[in-house]
């Protein structure tokens, strides 16, 4: 059997799980392969792939040129709509999940935030230059935090926010009074939340109804003075929109994990904006995380060996 690790960027895959249990022939691939041409020449012949959550995706063009495929396991949890498991189920492909541990990117949204308010990335980089102070932060007490979403995350980052004091409000499509109050935060309309937030932190599925929820019109409503944090989908903001409110200083700024195109592009406009924090996606980039994914990718390689995939993700 030959198996294919795509996108271990950091290469720690090999190390964080028993590989060698499978006596299969293992190639990692660290380096991301954007050219769908070149990546399918790359796979052909492997029988299995493991795919970083939708780091690389698997359409049905793609799937069609790959006839020696058998299994993708994605690390995550059970959805991925960068696979194409409709083709991949009719050409005989079992596509399988691993766990998650949701608290990593609770963790980093608050470093984001932090990072945002108080200024830190042109701080430190004043004191590794030989300067000192430049900038004056703002606090978080007593401001509003706004969450675009209160599913499992949403109401981690909420209980941080109402530990610094913040007041604590949220938005989603199927969000009642009642659930958010058993986090003790107030349901309000999109717009309100907008027109509030200090800091508008988004915690939603990418959907066909979340794609592009935030565009120019919702960007227009925040406070001058407001920040916008992604941890969740890049897509779920028009990021076009996005560049130009920053460029004109319509908002105070957007602490980003996650974008339209990841890797994002060398030359693209975000990179050079200074009313931005930037991290590479790295919500859940945690050893602990990845030992979840590894461990639970060769227990989903072993069962389907056996003859008795587990964790196979269902048909759309």
């Amino acid at each position: 059997m030959k198996i294919a690790i795509l996108d271990d960027y950091q290469n720690v895959a090999l190390g964080l799980a028993d590989w060698a249990s499978l006596d299969a022939e293992i190639e990692v691939f660290t380096e991301h392969i954007r050219d769908r041409d070149e990546l399918a020449r790359r796979l052909a012949g492997f029988e299995v792939v493991v795919a970083m959550r939708e780091r690389t995706p698997f359409p049905a063009e793609l799937l069609e040129r790959l006839p020696d495929l058998r299994l993708i396991v994605s690390a995550g949890g059970p959805r991925n709509p960068s696979i194409d498991i409709k083709t991949a189920t009719e050409r005989g492909i079992v596509v399988s999940h691993t766990g998650y541990l949701p608290h990593p990117a609770a963790e980093l949204t608050w470093a984001l935030i932090l990072a945002a308010v108080r200024g830190l990335p042109v701080e430190e980089r004043s004191v590794r230059e030989g300067g000192w102070q430049v900038g004056v932060g703002t606090g978080l007490h007593g401001r509003t935090l706004g969450l675009l979403g209160l599913g499992r995350l949403g109401a981690k980052v909420a209980r941080v926010g109402q530990a610094f004091g913040m007041r604590t409000i949220a938005w989603s499509q199927n969000l009642t009074p009642e659930k958010a109050a058993e986090h003790d935060v107030t349901a309000v309309s999109k717009e309100d939340l907008l027109r509030e937030s200090d800091i508008v932190t988004v915690h939603l599925v990418l959907s066909g109804r979340s794609r592009g929820l935030v565009g120019a019109g919702e960007l227009a409503l925040m406070k001058p003075d407001a920040w916008l944090v992604n941890t969740s989908r890049g897509p779920i903001v028009d990021e076009g929109a996005l560049v130009e409110a920053l460029r004109e200083r319509r908002i105070g700024g957007a602490a980003l994990d996650v974008f339209d195109q990841e890797p994002l592009p060398a030359d693209h406009p975000l990179r050079s904006l200074p009313n931005t924090v930037l991290t590479p996606h790295i919500g859940y980039v945690t050893r602990e995380v990845y030992e979840v994914f590894y461990r639970d990718a060769v227990e989903d390689i072993a069962a389907y060996q056996a003859g008795e995939p587990i964790r196979v993700m269902p048909v759309p």
